[in-house]
């Protein structure tokens, strides 16, 4: 398959988890294999688009990072595509129901799975990063797959403006889980409170 259905592209900054701050292409891909309540993207509408198109559009940003996102990029995303992408570092980000392709550099992973099927798909994810909402519970690192991050991330919550707003619920209890969870950190979506993409 050399076509993919995207819904966008985007040259950013990441704005969460280990890698906030990085300069990276982004490639939202669409499809989901799940349909969370929070979800902020609207994964469903998509262009579908030739690899070679979407390289021709990728090749007028000055950065060698990409990011695969969605949606559930592991849906689309073959060792054959990626294989295409040569000379990019690859991350994708992940809900974890799936193994991901030989050719991604980074993983991701904000699990909508039991840890026993994150076991089964990954042997090693660079960061696991909760979705946190006031009173939720969470695994313990034991029972994860190794990771280089352990993150959690307060939910943000309404549409004020046409922008989402962090709940100081979410903050507190998020800091509070932190605190007294020292193998945890936090990770805040700074591109929302940026309101950047």
């Amino acid at each position: 398959m050399n076509k993919l259905k995207v819904v966008e592209i985007f040259y950013s900054i990441q704005g969460e988890g280990a890698n906030t701050g990085m300069p990276a292409i982004f490639i939202r891909l669409s499809g989901c294999n799940l349909n969370c309540w929070y979800c902020d993207t609207e994964w469903h509408q998509f262009t579908e688009m030739t690899v070679r198109e979407i390289l021709d559009q990728i090749g007028q940003y000055p950065c060698r990072n990409i990011i695969w996102t969605g949606g559930e990029p592991t849906l689309q995303l073959t060792d054959e595509i990626l294989g295409q992408f040569i000379g990019y570092y690859h991350c994708i980000e992940t809900n974890g129901t799936n193994p991901v392709p030989n050719g991604i550099n980074y993983i991701s992973c904000s699990p909508k799975v039991t840890p026993q099927l994150l076991k089964k798909n990954f042997s090693f994810i660079d960061e696991i990063r909760y979705p946190l909402n006031k009173g939720d519970k969470l695994p313990g690192i034991e029972e994860l797959p190794p990771a280089d991050h352990y993150l959690v991330s307060p939910l943000f919550l309404g549409v004020e403006n046409k922008r989402m707003e962090l709940s100081q619920e979410n903050i507190d209890f998020c800091l509070d889980f932190v605190k007294n969870n020292p193998g945890w950190k936090l990770s805040i979506q700074l591109h929302k409170l940026l309101n950047i993409k």
